[in-house]
């Protein structure tokens, strides 16, 4: 296969995605917001769904929780240009509320829907280390009953990738009221990213 291939074969997925219909959330959707990042990524990161930042502009985590993703990236060393950043839904689920409207967990009926798009994206990059950001995207991938509580921070098996690992999503940081608690758990993101850096730079 040409180098060119995987990139053709994820553009010509990007758009096929672009008119999804597979659940009704396209119809209070701004876009489609497909994964970004170059089709020979090393790295993939998987989170739950866009937010209003990223339903407006078309790209995973460009909002306050991308703001954060991005200083722990900086912080582990990891470039975010050469990783594959993308969700397990991909249009914004919300509720009214607000000035943007309020977002919500996406249905087990919606991550089913969306499926089909993380398995090619999944098979497309074929990543060496794969990164689960928040519940949703853990479970996702690794099943139902897998526990972010008891399985956070630990390289993990998996079919879809030689090195896996689960942490929290960073939206779930910033929402945390308690400053201790919020702190802690910026902390345990930022040593999850960590970890992401060293096994890059040593595999």
């Amino acid at each position: 296969m040409s180098p060119a291939a995987p990139s053709a074969s994820l553009e010509a997925l990007r758009e096929e995605a672009r008119g999804c219909q597979r659940c009704p959330l396209w119809q209070i959707g701004t876009q489609t917001v497909f994964g970004d990042g170059p089709a020979a990524a090393r790295a993939m990161f998987v989170g739950e769904a866009p937010g209003y930042n990223e339903d407006q502009q078309g790209q995973p985590f460009v909002g306050a929780a991308g703001a954060l993703f991005d200083e722990a990236l900086a912080a582990a060393g990891i470039d975010r240009d050469q990783l594959y950043v993308t969700n397990t839904v991909k249009h914004r689920p919300y509720e009214p509320g607000g000035r943007h409207g309020k977002n919500r967990p996406p249905k087990q009926s919606e991550i089913n829907a969306c499926r089909v798009w993380l398995d090619q994206e999944l098979a497309l990059i074929r990543p060496e280390i794969l990164c689960l950001m928040g519940a949703v995207a853990a479970k996702a991938v690794l099943g139902k009953d897998f526990k972010l509580t008891q399985s956070r921070g630990q390289w993990l098996e998996s079919h879809v990738a030689p090195h896996a690992i689960a942490t929290l999503h960073p939206s779930v940081i910033l929402v945390r009221p308690d400053p201790v608690s919020r702190d802690e758990a910026r902390r345990s993101f930022f040593a999850d990213i960590a970890l992401v850096g060293e096994r890059l730079r040593n595999s």
